[in-house]
């Protein structure tokens, strides 16, 4: 005690005038901190009480905010001229939520009585509500009317956890004619979450559409946008009071094809009544112009919920509608290979252009005879009367002299045998056979006879309409050009690869493009009654028969039946592939006829239709026929004009 004592005293005025002012400094700053905090808390209650005060009176008394997804607008697909493909309607629907709604049995039962709503609905409904979080809101019923909506607006209070909706549903204007290209969308399914990796919670929305085929399905990501939100705040009971808050969300990438719609309305209209495909190609860009395949269907009764006996009778039909044929389908190429095995025995110095074959109506190999279609045969022809009169015996010697795995290689190529990068369903890769493949395919070895078939497009050989326009255009160019199929993504251009030189020699080209323009423009030409006289339009082509049986020693020796004389699915398929203006290619393109019979007769009458329209823009003028085919050439387009009209008016009664 006087120890501190002491201390106190011997302290100086100085010292105690300095402890004097840190204690002053402290109890201000200490007062100012709690002045702010007070501050801040009056400021604070103030906004609660008069500002805020009316939502959070509204929040009292049970309100609870629900935060629910918004589904963004699908992006919107247009043809290169900006006509429209696909689009989005407004759509009345009904959604439940399980943990507003109590009893959903019971609710639904009750809004059973109000709207058109089926049992089997009814069952659906309830078996996704308990597959579903209690919170995800589950669609009922779409397509509902203005009256259905008021209905359920005024029954609200009876209708716990049921809620009336706009959103957008999807439309196909154009129905049938692009059915094939853009497909169409549908429901997510437990088999679409199962087969696809994506953790979109959009695909957890039930009866959310995503595509199902074609380019919908490809360009799903691009398509469908990002989801938004919107806060509401609901009652007790679960009634709707109002959207407190929404976040809008992003819109999918609208995306421009290059298909016309106008030919592609053209194409489909002119291959009606035939199970056939057609694929046409803008030679300098790749471009594809117009992807035809009949008999088609109309997308919209896919989107809406097809009924079983429509679907039935697709799946029924032996045209097999629903089939992309230019894309997915495979054919025996038939004698629009040629040109690959003329090329391949050129480029490999097996054969010269002006070497020649004499064709006695067959060959002989291994003590089996190989017969050309002309059973007298075509005496002797070289490399470009082999194309105009379509010679087999003059392929057979070449296959001889080349062998398959030259012809193999030249066939890729030119485009067969690859698998495109396009956005459509199952593209089709063909095949371009070797010895390697037939041994792993069938553990035996090649022998001469594959050899003498694969060189007239027969045997192992397949490919699809759409790699045989790629081949023809490539043939035209002499560069390695690719399809594409989609023009730009919101307006940026996709860009395609610059076509490089294919390395085929000028001489081996010129040869081989003299006998497709001979084939149309000769009188002996294989083609020539379809040929185009109008001035700086001619075309260069290439006619093309399959067989799909076999045909015997005996029934060959008699005569061989007539395809007409055969049931539908004995006849041969009919192909022709030709580019125009045969002096300044601009468009490739080939048709394959199922079952249709002779290439010349079926299917080259359809290739120079549509290469005129593609040519003109429109229907073509009659000087553009030969002078003796005008009056039925007439007659057709007043045909197809109406068919084409029709489909069009159908596609606007579907939507």
């Amino acid at each position: 005690h006087l120890g501190a004592k002491g201390y106190l005293m011997r302290r100086t005025p100085k010292d105690v005038e300095q402890n004097a002012r840190t204690v002053s400094r402290r109890g201000i700053i200490f007062g100012g901190l709690q002045l702010l905090m007070f501050g801040t808390l009056g400021w604070r209650m103030r906004q609660l009480q008069l500002r805020d005060s009316e939502q959070f009176r509204l929040l009292a008394d049970e309100n609870r905010i629900n935060i629910r997804l918004l589904p963004p607008a699908r992006g919107l697909i247009f043809d290169r001229n900006g006509k429209a493909l696909a689009i989005n309607e407004q759509n009345y629907r009904v959604v439940i939520v399980r943990e507003d709604a109590g009893d959903v049995e019971k609710v639904l039962s009750q809004l059973q009585m109000l709207i058109n709503l089926s049992d089997e609905d009814v069952a659906a409904a309830l078996k996704t509500v308990k597959q579903r979080s209690p919170f995800v809101p589950i669609t009922v019923a779409d397509h509902l009317t203005w009256d259905d909506v008021a209905k359920i607006a005024v029954n609200a209070p009876a209708l716990p956890g049921i809620t009336p909706e706009v959103g957008f549903s999807r439309v196909y204007p154009r129905g049938k004619d692009f059915a094939h290209v853009i497909g169409y969308v549908g429901p997510v399914s437990d088999y679409d979450l199962a087969k696809i990796d994506d953790q979109d919670p959009l695909l957890q929305i039930p009866k959310f559409q995503i595509g199902k085929t074609g380019v919908e399905n490809k360009k799903e990501r691009d398509l469908r946008g990002k989801a938004g939100t919107k806060s509401i705040e609901v009652n007790a009971v679960g009634r709707v009071m109002r959207e407190l808050e929404r976040q809008e969300g992003q819109s999918g990438d609208d995306l421009q094809l290059t298909i016309d719609a106008s030919l592609q309305n053209y194409a489909e209209a002119r291959l009606a009544g035939q199970s056939a495909s057609c694929v046409v190609m803008d030679v300098k860009s790749g471009d594809l112009i117009a992807i035809g395949s009949a008999p088609s269907f109309d997308p919209n009764k896919f989107v809406r919920g097809i009924s079983v006996p429509d679907y039935q009778g697709l799946l029924d039909d032996e045209f097999r509608p629903l089939a992309s044929k230019s894309v997915q389908g495979t054919y025996p190429p038939g004698s629009t290979v040629k040109m690959v095995t003329a090329l391949a025995a050129l480029e490999g110095d097996f054969a010269d252009a002006a070497d020649t074959v004499r064709c006695n109506g067959y060959t002989e190999v291994a003590d089996r005879n190989f017969h050309c279609w002309k059973r007298g045969g075509h005496g002797k022809v070289d490399l470009v009367s082999s194309l105009v009169e379509s010679c087999d015996v003059y392929y057979y010697e070449m296959a001889q002299k080349v062998g398959i795995e030259n012809i193999s290689a030249m066939a890729k190529r030119l485009g067969l045998g690859s698998k495109f990068s396009l956005p459509l369903s199952a593209v089709a890769s063909g095949l371009a056979p070797t010895k390697e493949w037939k041994r792993k395919r069938y553990g035996k070895d090649w022998v001469i006879g594959d050899s003498l078939n694969a060189a007239i497009g027969q045997g192992f050989v397949k490919s699809s309409p759409l790699q045989l326009a790629v081949m023809t255009a490539r043939i035209a160019t002499g560069t390695d050009i690719t399809p594409r199929l989609v023009k730009t993504i919101n307006g940026r251009e996709t860009p395609a690869p610059k076509p490089e030189s294919l390395g085929i020699a000028t001489s081996s080209l010129k040869a081989v493009r003299d006998g497709m323009f001979g084939v149309s423009n000769l009188t002996r030409g294989t083609g020539f009654r379809s040929r185009i006289i109008a001035k700086g339009m001619r075309m260069a082509g290439k006619t093309g028969t399959s067989q799909v049986r076999n045909i015997s020693a005996a029934e060959r020796a008699s005569g061989v039946i007539r395809n007409e004389d055969l049931p539908w699915k004995r006849r041969d398929h009919a192909l022709f592939v030709g580019y125009a203006p045969a002096d300044d290619p601009k468009y490739a393109i080939s048709v394959v006829v199922e079952h249709g019979g002779g290439g010349s007769t079926a299917a080259a009458p359809i290739a120079r239709d549509i290469m005129l329209q593609a040519l003109y823009g429109e229907l073509p003028p009659l000087e553009a026929y030969p002078t003796n085919q005008r009056s039925t050439i007439r007659r057709q387009q007043r045909e197809i004009n109406i068919l084409a009209s029709t489909r069009k008016a159908g596609a606007k009664d579907s939507t």
